[in-house]
């Protein structure tokens, strides 16, 4: 009777080298290189996020917790000194009824401004996505033409509509039986609204198609075997899907809306309804260069950042928090 030999497997070495990596790399250098090649390429945009928004917002916040010191008679004398202030520019600011009248101004322009332009700039991109004319880029591009012109020259080209006398509208208007003064106190904040509407509506609307192209044919496909129409795809299944674009151009028209600062600036000659203080922007700009009091100009423009930082996460948070109920 033959044995077979039986062959024990070999305890493996207790000194044995770890297989190395494919092609002779370790990954401690890769991750290196990886973490190097991600730091030149974040470094332009770090610096200029430094140069263009840090220092500017530090040097802000060090402006407005000083103040020129002058000596002499009506403080004509001596060479004026900067002094600690404190909080007292921000005080100041706080306690003038003219500034806060102004933001009080905003939040109504922003409270029937926004909603508007951000329906119209829906609607518009629903009916250009969903159209296919050969027109659709044409109106696609004449509708964004004008975010392309300067709030000054959209403003000026505005203003001789709104002038009675020059303005075709307000001849028309007449025509017709209808008086309108687009520069009386109660009408030319409405009119700095149709100005903003007209100039941004079209940035917007580029952006929801941008979404809406994003979005994948399929599912159109799959609710229109299932019955939908035109309406149900648009309410149930494109809105819902844009909603971060419309998110994001919230915000941005939040922003927008709290540095108003153009329209109102170059249609003051005209009306006599907008004053310095029209705005906060307007307002923080007057004290710095005519009223010659940089500190509090500084302090108005940090309450500013600070209102619309508080505005855009709290419109974040709301409309996450809607986001999550539905889901």
């Amino acid at each position: 009777m033959s044995r077979t030999a039986v062959t024990r497997p070999r305890a493996p070495r207790a000194h044995a080298r770890p297989a190395r990596p494919p092609h002779g790399r370790r990954p401690g250098r890769t991750r290196t290189r990886h973490t190097r090649a991600a730091a030149v390429l974040l470094l332009p945009f770090l610096a200029l996020f430094v140069l263009c928004f840090l220092a500017p917002l530090g040097y802000a916040v060090y402006q407005s917790v000083h103040r020129t010191h002058r000596t002499g008679p009506l403080g004509l004398g001596g060479h004026p000194t900067e002094t600690f202030a404190g909080l007292d520019n921000y005080a100041q600011a706080l306690g003038d009824p003219t500034f806060l009248s102004g933001f009080g101004r905003v939040l109504l322009f922003g409270a029937v401004q926004i909603p508007l332009m951000i329906v119209l700039a829906t609607a518009l991109a629903l009916l250009l996505e969903s159209a296919s004319a050969r027109g659709v880029p044409f109106f696609r591009t004449a509708f964004f033409l004008p975010y392309g012109v300067p709030g000054v020259i959209a403003s000026l080209l505005w203003g001789f509509l709104y002038v009675p006398g020059i303005s075709p509208l307000v001849e028309i208007a007449g025509h017709l039986g209808v008086q309108i003064d687009f520069l009386a106190r109660d009408t030319v904040l409405w009119s700095l609204a149709n100005i903003v509407t007209w100039q941004f509506t079209g940035y917007n609307m580029l952006v929801l198609i941008a979404q809406l192209k994003a979005v994948p044919p399929e599912l159109y496909e799959a609710a229109r075997i299932d019955g939908a129409n035109a309406w149900h795809l648009a309410r149930h299944i494109k809105i819902p899907l844009i909603r971060p674009a419309l998110v994001l151009t919230g915000v941005f028209s939040i922003i927008g809306t709290l540095q108003l600062f153009a329209e109102p600036m170059v249609l003051r000659p005209l009306a006599s309804a907008i004053d310095s203080g029209y705005t906060p922007n307007l307002h923080a700009y007057s004290e710095a260069f005519t009223g010659d009091n940089p500190h509090l100009a500084a302090a108005e423009a940090v309450l500013l950042a600070l209102v619309a930082c508080v505005l855009s996460f709290g419109f974040l948070r709301l409309t996450a928090g809607r986001g999550t109920d539905r889901g």
